[in-house]
């Protein structure tokens, strides 16, 4: 946040006149009292000095633009508005500066963390590791829970085979959970993703153990097969106790296994932005794999003002659905991360986490729009 003023020159003469005065009276005190007067001026000369060192002392002034304070004093009001766990970062790609709040908290991620799949698996792609263009084939105890549309051709087939570039596509505009699940396996597990997010220097990120342990754990659970049919996952959660579930949700959101600070998140997709993190092809892919992103078309997408462009990723966690009928349930993870494109061309990393929140989703919505209309004033300001 932005620095106070310093004080005034004049207020400051004016409390080091009161401070002189004083000394003085003390002096003119002290004689008529009997007392040495030296040594009473000279101790009340030395409190003044003091005093005067620490009234005179200027406060660091913000060397920064006006209107990066401005967007770092917006994005407060914002998250403080919705009045829920969340963390806010912009980077601006151009100038590499960056404004947050509660940036620097690890949030949960939820499906966010399916960038990070494919980053590896695209990285693996650059270094001639993994083909696109090789085939797995999904069968029914390889399906997980939640999202997952292709869980409908593998049980009307009783498999599915397609390319590992499918996969990703799937995993990434659609947000399927075992797409994902199908890359993550192939490029040797979540100790995978972890190795490649420390060797890009993508600190503050974790990933999690995978979708059926961590979803399950985050339940209550153990992961069972029949979870990935049907309502099995919610029938059978309903029957764990809700101090349990309760205990579980606050030592998640506490502490997320698959957590990131918003910060790290938004200085990734910077480097992304950059070309850092791979080669020119892979990149210009993983972008275009966001901008085609079918989930979340009221998130940050739904505030964008007329000419801007977004790529970005969702994630939704689970509600802790222990209310009841008729009440909002507390969740957690309900996120969107990006880059913005200004029509000028201009560029902006920015994600919005929220651990976790009872507010209704349109509420949720419009702090997103609200994140983006700030992104689009700090442009304007900065422009002109």
């Amino acid at each position: 946040m932005t620095s106070p003023k310093p004080q005034s020159d004049a207020k400051v003469f004016a409390k080091l006149l009161a401070i002189v005065g004083f000394v003085l009276i003390a002096g003119f005190v002290a004689v008529a009292l009997g007392a040495p007067a030296p040594q009473v001026v000279e101790d009340a000369v030395d409190g003044a000095v003091a005093d005067v060192t620490e009234i005179a002392a200027p406060e660091p002034i913000d060397p920064r633009p006006l209107y990066l304070q401005t967007l770092e004093v917006d994005l407060a009001r914002i998250g403080e508005s919705l009045n829920s766990h969340l963390g806010i970062a912009v980077v601006d790609i151009t100038t590499g500066e960056g404004v947050h709040y509660n940036g620097e908290q690890m949030m949960p991620q939820q499906s966010v963390s399916k960038l990070w799949v494919t980053l590896t698996a695209l990285d693996l792609a650059d270094s001639g590791a993994l083909d696109l263009n090789e085939t797995g084939t999904v069968r029914m105890d390889d399906l997980t829970l939640f999202h997952q549309p292709i869980r409908k051709k593998v049980i009307a087939q009783g498999r599915f085979t397609t390319t590992y570039g499918d996969f990703m596509s799937r995993a990434m505009v659609g947000s399927d959970n075992t797409a994902n699940d199908m890359i993550l396996k192939r490029i040797g597990g979540p100790e995978s993703v972890r190795r490649l997010l420390e060797a890009k220097g993508l600190s503050g990120i974790r990933f999690g153990p995978g979708e059926r342990i961590m979803q399950s754990e985050l339940a209550g659970l153990e992961w069972d097969q029949s979870f990935s049919l049907g309502k099995t996952f919610f029938e059978v959660r309903k029957g764990v106790a809700h101090d349990r579930r309760r205990a579980i949700f606050d030592a998640y959101v506490a502490d997320p296994v698959d957590g990131a600070q918003p910060l790290a998140i938004a200085r990734a997709l910077e480097k992304l932005a950059k070309g850092e993190l791979l080669s020119p092809a892979s990149t210009t892919t993983l972008e275009g794999l966001l901008r085609d992103a079918k989930s979340g078309p009221n998130r940050l997408k739904g505030g964008l003002p007329a000419g801007w462009q977004i790529g970005h990723k969702t994630g939704t966690g689970q509600v802790l659905d222990i209310v009841p009928p008729g009440v909002t349930g507390e969740q957690t993870g309900y996120n969107d991360v990006g880059l913005l494109t200004a029509p000028d061309g201009a560029r902006y990393a920015v994600a919005v986490m929220i651990g976790n929140t009872k507010r209704p989703v349109p509420e949720r919505m419009d702090m997103m729009h609200a994140v983006v209309g700030a992104v689009a004033k700090y442009h304007a300001a900065k422009a002109g």
